[in-house]
C-alpha cells in the first residue's frame, strides 16, 4: 500500500502518458506545480513498490500494476466528483476541487458504496454485477452510459 500523496503522483504519471506519449520528471514537476527533486523521490519510492520502471534521466514507464491503480485512483476521483455534481448539484468547479480532497481520505468500500449509490441515482446501471473498484469490468459500462 502506497501514501495517498504518491498515488497522485501515480495518477499524474499515467494521464501525462495518455496526453504526451512520455512522460518525464520535468512534465510531472510542472503539472503537479513541484520540484523536480520532489517527483525523483516519489518515483524511487513507487520503483521500489514495482509500480514504475525509471532510470535516471530517463522516461518514466508505468508497470502493469502501476497503470492498474492509476485507475483505480481516476475511478474513485470520478465517483466522488459525479456524486458531488449530479447528485449534491455542486457546481463543476466546486464538485471538481473537492473530489480531489475527499477521494483521498476515502476507503475502497466507502467508494464501492458510494458508486453503487451514485449508479442507482443517476440511473446508469443497476450493478447488480457486485461493483468494486479494484475490478476494470464496470468502468465501460459506467462510462458507455455517462457518453451516451
Amino acid at each position: 500500500m502506497i501514501s495517498k500523496a504518491l498515488e497522485e503522483y501515480l495518477k499524474t504519471m499515467y494521464i501525462l502518458k495518455k496526453q504526451n506519449g512520455n512522460v518525464r520528471v520535468t512534465d510531472v514537476a510542472n503539472k503537479m506545480n513541484c520540484t523536480k527533486p520532489s517527483v525523483n523521490k516519489a518515483l524511487y519510492n513507487l520503483k521500489d513498490n514495482k509500480l514504475v520502471n525509471y532510470e535516471s534521466y530517463g522516461t518514466i514507464e508505468l508497470t502493469q500494476e502501476g497503470e492498474q491503480l492509476a485507475k483505480k485512483v481516476i475511478e474513485a476521483y470520478d465517483i466522488v466528483f459525479l456524486f458531488l455534481k449530479d447528485v449534491l448539484n455542486l457546481d463543476k468547479e466546486t464538485a471538481q476541487s473537492e473530489a480531489e480532497k475527499i477521494k483521498t481520505s476515502l476507503s475502497d468500500n466507502t467508494i464501492n458504496s458510494l458508486a453503487k449509490y451514485v449508479h442507482k441515482v443517476l440511473d446508469i446501471n443497476n450493478l447488480d454485477c457486485n461493483y468494486d473498484i479494484n475490478q476494470e469490468r464496470c468502468r465501460s459500462c459506467i462510462k458507455r452510459k455517462i457518453n451516451q
